[in-house]
């Protein structure tokens, strides 16, 4: 006889449950497009892979965020 592991659950827990998987596949989502994106491909397998609750790809993300920051820095007219 199979054993059902969200049959114990009680209501609560089984709504942190889908909200946190529907936090983490929207991360997950955003990540691995922006991944894909930029020809991460190291970082996409990971991020494929990796279930961290969205955590390794909001870091991801932000890490990306401040790089593409620092790089795209603008001069004013006269330094040009």
């Amino acid at each position: 006889m199979p054993i059902n592991p969200l049959a114990n659950l009680t209501p609560n827990q089984l709504i942190i449950i889908i909200i946190i998987s529907i936090w983490s596949l929207i991360w997950k989502g955003f990540a691995l497009w922006k991944s894909a994106h930029n020809q991460h491909r190291t970082i996409f397998i990971v991020l494929l892979i990796l279930n961290t609750a969205g955590l390794a790809e909001i870091a991801y993300l932000i890490y990306l965020h401040y790089k593409t920051k620092k790089n795209n820095v603008t001069l004013p007219a006269e330094q040009v």
